[in-house]
């Protein structure tokens, strides 16, 4: 990328963020066509108090900002609405930072019930969950866009094995309820398996790129879909309202149509509908969109850039550098050509850096939770996308694709325990630190492969020198006896033979029957020493002697090259 290039993108950004919390709530296109075509303000008087609303995007993509905005206000000034339950699949926060989030109307009174898949980002909701100003309820991402779609056809439960022996089953854990004083449950047992609920959806609130005249929708140009049909149904079979912010009025194209007008209770047009953070739809990037042709080189140091800027992406040392090494080489043992890959959010978003970089991602099919598939997944705020994707379909598709063909799983995590169950979902014992399980469950349910990256314990000082590595100074152990949740459920993954690893600084461990197996070693590290005597949870060495040594280049990155294993 050249000095023009990057001057370009600053002022991109610049631009952003210095009109990021502008909006008109009382705007109308100048030759409004009337109909279902009204102000922001307008849509959120007709939003009655106790109602249940079901709003989509998932982190900087197809956010509804000006609906959050508008009803903000409107309880400002009045109060009104009040106890409401809000529903939220994806994660839909700005942690404290960024507005135009869900955290515009975090306000006691006005939300009394927060049912969410990923919880983590919307900081201003689990203050008020800290504060028992509202009941925060957890689900498994996909199992809630199953839950909408059903809705939208009439069923009001589903019946599944998803999250059995995890924290979301009431036999081993809390359920959907995460607040203490929270009494109600949305899972029950069911003859072994789990039946899951959701409160009958009221409204449905989206963010489209388009709408004609008559107010059908259209998610031409869009980077994601979400559950935006899928709530929009539920909503309408419901005989609720159902809300999309557009950022303008196109003409009528029958074979583009994404939900019919039939089904759209009024329209709010928003010049400043966003595609995705900080790109205006009005100005939509082509890479996000299927048929894109983009250049895949240039789009990912463009996104590099703009992530590098805002201080998203990490700064990754010689020690995370080869612990992404070692996963990827052991990707390439475990999945193979052809197959559905889900990448998960941080370390393992080095892992598909390093597919990328070898060439190897053009073999794959990567996924997003957030319904794109193929293309290159979109790191950072644009976590959620990819660059030329081949289709982008609704969530509930996605994971209903992840229950038959999803071959592999990357994905990270907070903590692993002797039996070798995984906790991703909570970060301490304030409401504040809760993360919720999002995707996760329906992904490691339906991945026949699934390769956990994590660092070995969080706040150690380790280096790479001469080829090994050194722990300089220990912290603290992720690997323990009993994890705080139990998010992944080891049982359940052995009993239905998936292959599982959790690969971190020191080493590869495979779960086993036994329990975690230590099967590479990272030189420089002593696996009696530094694992097995050192760590408070339950490890083993292999039956038949020594785990492997990582090979040299693995660890410096020197002549390092992935390629397939036969």
């Amino acid at each position: 990328m050249n000095a023009i290039d990057k001057f370009k993108l600053l002022v991109h950004v610049a631009r952003w963020r210095l009109t990021w919390n502008k909006r008109d709530i009382d705007y109308l296109p100048p030759k409004s066509p009337g109909g279902k075509f009204i102000t922001a303000r307008q849509a959120a008087a007709l939003i009655e108090s106790g109602r249940t609303i079901f709003s989509c995007g998932m982190a900087g993509h197809a956010r509804c900002s000006i609906f959050y905005w508008a009803i903000r206000e409107r309880f400002e000034r009045s109060g009104q609405p009040n106890g409401l339950t809000w529903i939220g699949v994806g994660a839909q926060g700005g942690r404290g930072r960024a507005p135009g989030t869900i955290e515009e109307i975090a306000f006691p009174g006005l939300i009394t019930r927060y049912i969410v898949g990923h919880a983590e980002t919307s900081k201003a909701q689990l203050r008020l969950a800290d504060e028992g100003h509202l009941d925060l309820h957890t689900m498994p991402q996909g199992v809630m866009s199953f839950l909408a779609r059903g809705q939208g056809e009439g069923e009001q439960e589903l019946v599944t094995e998803i999250g059995v022996n995890s924290f979301l089953d009431p036999r081993v854990g809390t359920g959907t309820a995460v607040t203490p004083h929270t009494r109600e449950q949305f899972v029950e047992v069911r003859e072994g398996k789990l039946a899951y609920r959701l409160p009958k959806i009221d409204v449905a609130m989206f963010s489209a790129p388009y709408a004609d005249a008559e107010g059908n929708i259209y998610f031409t140009n869009a980077s994601s879909i979400t559950e935006n049909v899928e709530c929009a149904h539920a909503a309408h079979r419901n005989g609720g309202l159902v809300l999309a912010a557009v950022s303008a009025i196109v003409e009528k194209d029958e074979s583009r149509i994404g939900i019919p007008a039939e089904r759209v209770s009024h329209v709010v047009v928003n010049p400043r509908n966003e595609q995705t953070g900080s790109v205006p739809q009005h100005r939509f990037w082509p890479m996000f969109t299927v048929g894109s042709t983009e250049d895949t080189a240039e789009s990912v140091a463009k996104l590099k850039f703009i992530n590098t800027v805002l201080k998203i992406t990490p700064v990754r040392g010689p020690v995370e550098n080869a612990l992404a090494r070692m996963a990827a080489a052991l990707f390439t043992t475990e999945s193979r050509p052809g197959a559905i890959v889900n990448i998960g959010v941080g370390l393992p978003e080095e892992v598909s850096r390093l597919l990328y970089e070898s060439g190897l991602y053009k073999d794959l099919t990567f996924t997003s939770e957030t319904g794109v598939y193929g293309g290159l997944p979109t790191p950072g705020i644009f976590f959620g996308g990819s660059i030329n994707p081949e289709r982008i379909e609704p969530s509930s598709w996605i994971f209903k694709l992840y229950e038959k063909d999803l071959e592999t799983a990357v994905l990270g995590f907070l903590q692993v325990d002797s039996e070798g169950n995984v906790n991703v979902s909570k970060r301490g014992s304030r409401m504040l630190d809760y993360v919720g399980p999002g995707g996760f469950p329906n992904i490691v349910h339906g991945a026949r492969s699934i390769i956990f990256v994590g660092s070995w314990m969080a706040k150690a000082r380790m280096s790479v020198a001469n080829g090994k590595l050194r722990i300089e100074t220990p912290g603290k152990h992720k690997f323990i006896e009993k994890v705080d949740e139990v998010t992944f459920s080891a049982k359940e993954a052995l009993a239905a033979g998936k292959r599982v690893f959790y690969v971190t600084n020191v080493g590869v461990f495979r779960l086993t029957e036994r329990g975690l197996e230590l099967i590479r070693v990272m030189p420089g590290v002593d696996p009696k020493r530094d694992i097995v005597d050192a760590c408070p949870a339950r490890v083993y060495l292999p039956e038949t002697g020594m785990p492997e040594t990582v090979p040299e280049n693995v660890v410096t990155g020197e002549n390092f090259r992935l390629g397939w294993k036969s």
